[in-house]
């Protein structure tokens, strides 16, 4: 499987433990009550890992009075004992007093100075160098911005995560074959296999990484209105268990819990927007290169927030 077709939806990393709690709230009973206690404690002891780059104190006080946040999305594919490398890097900014989110994408092959080795590299190696640590010195560096938060989550979880709801519908709008499925336009039912297909074609898409985008997006919303159907309420604790081998966050259970109810109008502004650059070829490897003007055109979209 080549590297540049493992991308996955970004946002779905954070929506989908907040989806868990909008769950447990529409459950009910005791049945829901043991699944508020096994999500408290899988976040807890397994999902929650903080990073000394990030003061938690800091991030929490915030959160607590629902002020401007930037959390740094990681998709990362990692196999084995192997770290592997951050695939996608998004910065999520979320402004609950005017309920906008914006979101901002940086191209994994960035090149910039990675923070904590001295050199400049593809931003993507940050997370294999140090971890997410690593990645949110770079990234913070990179745009002149504070991070509040990181999502990580490993890529290979997404078909396993589909497969625990059953199936997940979407609207496609681009008609093609990859020769293991053939995706027709018009409403779409897939399980985790196909979903994984469905997300990572690119070439046969005429808009390229921006239809690829716009389908994670539709991935998104389709396991978030399967997981919050009653049906799937006795899926859940599957869910968690899933999210619990294949996430890492420095929130905890209350902070998740903060962030729904606090900032659950920002999805009424959406605003998606793809760091621009050009290729370049530098000692025979290839680099994505952003202008120092597109660089801090994003940082004032991120500080504007």
């Amino acid at each position: 499987m080549k590297r540049s077709e493992r991308k996955k939806s970004r946002k779905l990393w954070l929506k989908i433990p907040l989806a868990i709690i909008l769950i447990l709230v529409l459950g009910g009973g005791a049945y829901a009550f043991s699944i508020y206690n096994n999500a408290k404690s899988t976040v807890n002891d397994k999902i929650n890992e903080p990073v000394d780059t990030i003061d938690t104190k800091v991030a929490k006080k915030k959160i607590k009075a629902t002020e401007p946040l930037n959390i740094l999305l990681l998709g990362v594919d990692q196999r084995g004992g192997d770290r592997g490398r951050s695939d996608a890097l998004m910065v999520l900014s979320l402004n609950p007093k005017e309920d906008t989110m914006q979101l901002v994408s940086i191209p994994r092959d960035t090149r910039t100075t990675i923070v904590g080795k001295g050199v400049q590299d593809k931003i993507n190696h940050a997370y294999a160098f140090g971890g997410a640590d690593m990645s949110v010195a770079t990234v913070e560096n990179f745009l002149d911005i504070d991070l509040d938060y990181y999502v990580r989550m490993n890529m290979e979880g997404l078909e396993e995560l589909v497969d625990q709801l059953g199936t997940i519908h979407v609207d496609n709008e681009v008609e093609w074959d990859d020769g293991n499925y053939h995706f027709t336009k018009g409403p779409v039912e897939m399980d985790g296999d196909k979903t994984t297909h469905f997300v990572r074609m690119r070439k046969q898409d005429p808009a390229g990484d921006f239809g690829r985008t716009e389908r994670q997006r539709k991935v998104i919303e389709g396991i978030i209105n399967k997981g919050a159907s009653v049906g799937s309420v006795n899926k859940i604790n599957g869910v968690i268990d899933v999210l619990g081998n294949n996430m890492a966050t420095n929130m905890d259970f209350d902070d998740m819990q903060d962030l729904l109810f606090g900032y659950k109008d920002v999805r009424k502004n959406v605003n998606s927007y793809m760091m621009q650059g050009s290729g370049t070829n530098i000692g025979g490897i290839y680099y994505y290169q952003v202008p120092a003007e597109e660089v801090a055109k994003v940082h004032d979209m991120i500080a504007g927030v």
